[in-house]
């Protein structure tokens, strides 16, 4: 199918074959009709993408304050190699889609295949959108007028934030496409109008729209305030961008006292005080849609809010703006002055940046019958089929993200493997990576790869929460299998693991690859040579992840400990060259509050009498290098700087070894992979330290809860 993204690294705006996205539980997939450009959202993020490197910089100086820092902590070349890695992810365009529901995810309420619905997905021929951002289109709306239903949705919230009620009179400052549909909005309300715009034009549209505007120059805060019959107005809507304070400035003094000012667009916030303070005005920014907007529960996850405690949520304001439109309340066919084919959407891009007029863009795409053939099109061909290389490993990639294509891919490349399908949910990913690679395929659908009898090997690199599933159906369809950290999140998806790898004989190997660090090797050479038990100090400076992300959900990613603190067990597990006979953890715990699981000291105990403490930590500063090993033993100390340095400590004919860059293992871990299918050889990690790392992570993350 296509789809239009955004190359951040070029600046171009492309229209991309990908994989159409299969449908997931409690999720919608449709074949899209028509879909509106967001004038504002969408114009800033090609003026970025289009922008140079320094421009880029200028935009964002924290990031360049957090590129300065990764510098001092891992290197030149490893920063510059993420910088590139984020510069090179396709960026989807769009928000405000309406199509037909060509399939209803499990767990789906509400819907039935057929209906014709509004919702968040972006510019594609075929979209999956969740269930709580999607709503049915009345039979009285025609497409091209719904697909104005998203932004109309953000305007109703910043009224709604305003509370106005009959009679009043505000002012809308910002004319474009949410500003023009505010005005309809507070006019249904009741409320008497001023808009304000610097564009002749859509001040005449303003007009025809219910408001009144001001006259060439002018004074706006006095035209407010005789707008108000002297009183000043009730409320003021900020629907425009701009860095300039001026206007939150003006509309504090065009108010009255106790009026409300919301913010829907972006200004400057240098606020005076006193503006605020004797009248004791309000200011509230609205936050996009509505209640539910960025909550994962409500949006990925689809638990809707009660709507005796919650009213109107993003889905409950979609059905209204739909309502205003059936009921004539709410016109917005004056607002559509551009259309353009799917094929040509880049022009309409370049309308947004030539300083054209424009107001409502319009995407349109072919009728359904017209591409029927391909709606299913989960794979899309990136080259022709080539002949199997002489001992060359097949392999197929679950998981198309940030670490996926940035390390595993390029480490299994460069040791040899083919590279045959590549796999992302959405497709996007896939294709775009799979190009870049030189993948035979891109898939949204994991059973184009696990369906093909050409591949030997599967690498796994989704969320964790799919990890168990994925390597049970791979091993099931006789594929090798290298699944990126960890192997599973509870006990009985271990079970099912061990089970399902016994039965298939296949080589299953985690991504553990700090073992195979080059300074990780040397000094396990060492430790072979040095007598008696051992004592290890890893020191994890893991950084602040937000609670909300789902690499902190015990169901989605398992916590931290397990997901990222199962490499270091492993690492120490390694390096000992012993199992592990106790354990225990001890978790950050504020006064009167719970434990932090993500900020904890892990003390394990070997069979050997090595002792080791993990202290994976999340409180700490950038600026500190991640990861420091130490290890003391007979008399000697052996120390890993962020796998930059080795250092030595009363340890006969060492010299300091230092990396010309940050090597954390991952290519060498994947050669010895392919190494162990191509001559049939031992696991480079026993199935026995995978099966032990893993049942021991779980627990400790259990522990630490």
């Amino acid at each position: 199918m296509k789809q239009v993204l955004q190359d951040l690294k070029s600046g171009k705006t492309v229209v991309a074959e990908v994989p159409a996205p299969k449908v997931r539980a409690g999720r919608l997939r449709i074949a899209t009709s028509v879909s509106l450009v967001s004038a504002g959202t969408e114009r800033m993020l090609v003026e970025f993408a289009r922008g140079s490197l320094v421009s880029k910089a200028r935009q964002q100086p924290e990031r360049v304050k957090e590129a300065i820092q990764k510098v001092a902590t891992d290197g030149l070349v490893t920063t510059v190699q993420a910088i590139r890695s984020k510069l090179d992810q396709p960026m989807l365009l769009g928000y405000c889609n309406v199509g037909e529901v060509l399939e209803v995810g499990a767990g789906v309420k509400g819907f039935r295949v057929g209906d014709r619905v509004v919702s968040n997905g972006s510019h594609a021929e075929v979209v999956v959108a969740p269930q709580n951002l999607a709503a049915r289109v009345p039979d009285e709306v025609a497409s091209e007028h719904a697909a104005f239903t998203v932004l109309g949705a953000i305007a109703l919230q910043g009224a709604r934030l305003a509370e106005p009620t009959l009679g009043e009179s505000f002012v809308v400052v910002g004319l474009g496409l949410i500003g023009l549909m505010a005005v309809q909005i507070l006019r249904a309300n009741g409320c008497r109008v001023l808009g304000l715009d610097l564009d002749a034009e859509r001040l005449a549209l303003a007009r025809k729209l219910g408001a009144e505007t001001l006259a060439p120059g002018v004074d706006p805060v006095e035209a407010a305030l005789a707008f108000s019959r002297g009183r000043g107005v009730d409320g003021v809507l900020l629907t425009l961008s701009t860095s300039d304070s001026r206007p939150i400035s003006q509309a504090a003094r065009m108010c009255r006292k106790r009026g409300r000012i919301v913010l829907v667009g972006v200004t400057g916030l240098e606020i005076n005080r006193a503006d605020f303070y004797e009248k004791e005005l309000s200011f509230q920014v609205s936050c996009s849609y509505g209640p539910g907007r960025y909550d994962p529960a409500y949006e990925e996850q689809g638990q809707d809010y009660p709507v005796g405690f919650v009213r109107w949520t993003e889905q409950r304001n979609f059905e209204a703006v739909l309502d205003l439109m059936a009921s004539g309340r709410l016109d917005v066919a004056p607002l559509i002055t551009h259309r353009f084919a799917i094929e040509d959407a880049p022009k309409a891009y370049d309308v947004l940046s030539s300083g054209e007029t424009s107001i409502g863009i319009l995407i349109d795409y072919p009728k359904r019958e017209a591409r029927a053939a391909g709606e299913a099109a989960e794979t899309v061909r990136l080259r022709a089929p080539s002949p199997a290389r002489s001992g060359a490993v097949r392999m197929g990639f679950i998981g198309a993200g940030a670490y996926s294509s940035r390390t595993l891919v390029q480490a299994f490349k460069q040791a040899g493997a083919e590279l045959r399908t590549i796999v992302s949910a959405g497709g996007v990913s896939a294709a775009h990576h799979g190009r870049k690679f030189g993948f035979a395929q891109a898939a949204a659908d994991a059973q184009a790869i696990l369906a093909d009898p050409e591949i030997d090997a599967v690498c796994i690199a989704t969320r964790h929460d799919s990890h168990a599933a994925y390597v049970e159906a791979a091993l099931a369809a006789g594929k090798h299998v290298f699944v990126e950290k960890p192997l599973c999140l509870t006990l009985k998806e271990l079970g099912r693991i061990e089970t399902a790898q016994a039965a298939s004989g296949r080589l299953l190997m985690v991504g553990f690859n700090r073992r195979f660090a080059p300074l990780v090797v040397k000094a396990k050479a060492r430790l072979a040579a040095t007598p008696g038990p051992k004592s290890f100090i890893m020191t994890v400076n893991a950084g602040q992840v937000p609670a909300e992300h789902w690499a902190q959900d015990p169901a989605v990613g398992g916590g931290r400990l397990l997901g990222e603190g199962c490499h270091f067990i492993d690492l120490l597990r390694h390096l000992a060259g012993a199992p592990v006979t106790d354990f225990d953890v001890a978790s950050l715990t504020a006064p009167g509050g719970p434990p932090r699981p993500d900020t904890a000291v892990i003390r394990l105990s070997f069979a050997d009498g090595s002792i080791g403490a993990i202290n994976y930590f999340a409180n700490g500063a950038k600026a500190f290098p991640k990861e420091r090993l130490e290890v003391f033993a007979a008399g000697r100390i052996l120390a890993i700087d962020n796998y930059r340095r080795l250092l030595g400590y009363g340890v006969p004919g060492f010299r300091t070894v230092r990396a010309l860059t940050q090597d954390k293992g991952q290519a060498g871990c994947a050669r010895a992979f392919l190494q162990a299918i191509r001559t049939g050889g031992e696991a480079p990690i026993p199935l026995g330290e995978i099966l032990e790392v893993s049942r021991l992570s779980i627990a400790v993350a259990d522990r630490a809860d």
